[in-house]
């Protein structure tokens, strides 16, 4: 099985990155978190990891380890393939899922396109006690927590404006990565900008 692959990047999308390693150009599937750090490299190493179908071969690339250990895990679960897991990846930072997955909140799992309820219950019920929160996902996650409450509050004031919680989640979280210091009213009159 393949570990890693290093190579020079030829082309590069948010689902995927062509990198030529040994003159073969490797077609690989990853995440837009691993994305959104390839922006701008020349060079990369990528951990992947390889799913072989009777009808298709494909290579799943992750900019870090921990990254890749999620990915595994999630496909341990039932009913989650390397798609969905993609998915899950490209929705949520490494800490962040970690955090979810640790505290147990299926909520913040269902607004991911394509997981239900049964499915976010079934990801935290096989994977509460597999996930080890890292020194680096306790820090963010407890600066966060201040966070979540503002959070709350500027979605649920959305909701009761009409917005529905998928929209309002979406547009809180975008305004809250640019300026994290802002009130819920300042949070509140920039989501209604972008809603």
């Amino acid at each position: 099985m393949l570990d890693y692959i290093k190579g020079e990047i030829i082309e590069l999308t948010p689902a995927s990155v062509v990198i030529e390693a040994g003159n073969l150009g490797y077609f690989i599937h990853i995440s837009l978190n691993t994305y959104s750090t390839l922006g701008g490299l020349k060079n990369c190493k990528i951990y992947v990891y390889e799913v072989i179908r009777e009808d298709a071969h494909q290579l799943f690339g992750f900019i870090e380890k921990r990254e890749r250990e999620l990915f595994l895990l999630l496909i341990s679960v039932s009913g989650i393939g390397a798609n969905t897991a993609r998915m899950i990846l490209s929705s949520l930072a490494v800490y962040e899922l970690e955090s979810i997955i640790s505290v147990g909140n299926a909520s913040a799992l269902k607004t991911i396109k394509g997981i239900g309820s049964k499915t976010a219950e079934r990801i935290i019920i096989d994977l509460k006690d597999k996930v080890k929160l890292s020194e680096e996902t306790t820090a963010k996650t407890s600066s966060s927590r201040v966070d979540s409450e503002t959070v709350h509050e500027a979605v649920s004031a959305l909701m009761m404006l009409g917005f529905n919680q998928p929209a309002s989640q979406k547009a809180v979280g975008k305004i809250i990565k640019e300026n994290s210091t802002l009130s819920v009213e300042q949070i509140i009159k920039n989501a209604l900008k972008i809603l």
